[in-house]
């Protein structure tokens, strides 16, 4: 039987069920347990960009298997590693392979209209778009449908389901569109507050949910994802035009393109988890 469960479920129990008290110490466990938390939702992420800094400052230049191509097998032992020692679900799995190919499609079309390129060579390759660079948005669902079980996501005044799918149809279109015909994420940003105005997300980090606008979230994640995007584009992992001849910060412009893009994750992270009302009213 295949488990429906990683190990960190028994760890996180525990740590859960752990009392330090009151007072600052109880703020001072909830802050490392938030922390310790989050590092664990972010563990394929992490571990990912770990390899891209490290092979840019070590591979060496001479090596027989192209730094590329030893990214993608790193990548796959990654996946298969955290299935085989639980640090993984397989639904978590599935969602990563849906987020693999979703992100590869999008890299063919961008690299083709020279949105961004992979400047070192390899043999693992769909066109000019090496494989390693499916795990990157990978890791974005990966890290989505993990934080919203190891959270325990709720949601209060949660839009039509339908009218995120469309939102999400509408964001992904445009990222192609918008080459031939008028960008309109300046409508997809508006119609996104306009959904999700009022909508709160309610998480459990120790013993009760709390609450922060989903909007806010949305623009914390994206945030989060921009700065690893320097590292990564620092690492050569991909050249934007301009980062060519010398690495320099990435556009703050993309911060928005990954705030749409994150949308895109999310909303597909949404069709497998359940979108659930709080039990109670939670403290802010």
């Amino acid at each position: 039987m295949i488990p429906t469960h990683s190990r960190f479920l028994a760890v996180r129990q525990w740590l859960e069920a752990y009392d330090p008290g009151t007072g600052w110490r109880l703020w001072l466990y909830e802050f490392l347990l938030f922390g310790f938390k989050q590092a664990w939702a972010c563990l394929f992420g992490a571990l990912l960009l770990a390899l891209l800094l490290g092979t840019h400052l070590l591979y060496p230049d001479d090596a027989v298997l192209h730094r590329y191509d030893f990214l993608t097998l790193s990548a796959l032992a990654i996946q298969a590693g955290m299935l085989a020692f639980r640090l993984e679900t397989w639904e978590e799995a599935k969602l990563i392979l849906v987020f693999h190919v979703v992100g590869t499609v999008m890299e063919l079309f961008k690299t083709a209209a020279g949105s961004w390129t992979y400047p070192e060579a390899s043999v693992l390759h769909v066109g000019a778009v090496p494989l390693f660079s499916g795990f990157m948005y990978a890791s974005v669902g990966s890290y989505i449908a993990r934080v919203w079980r190891i959270f325990d996501f709720r949601f209060s005044h949660y839009p039509p389901r339908w009218t995120t799918w469309l939102l999400a149809a509408a964001i992904y279109v445009n990222f192609f569109a918008h080459h031939w015909t008028v960008d309109i994420r300046l409508a997809l940003f508006a119609l996104t507050a306009l959904l999700f105005w009022h909508t709160r997300i309610h998480f459990r980090n120790f013993r009760l949910h709390r609450w922060m606008p989903l909007l806010l979230g949305f623009g914390l994640v994206a945030l989060f994802i921009w700065l690893a995007e320097n590292i990564a584009t620092f690492a050569n992992a991909w050249n934007y035009p301009g980062q060519e001849d010398g690495w320099e910060p990435v556009s703050i412009a993309k911060l928005g393109s990954w705030y749409l893009l994150m949308l895109i994750s999310f909303v597909l992270v949404e069709l497998v988890q359940p979108v659930r009302k709080p039990d109670r009213p939670s403290p802010a």
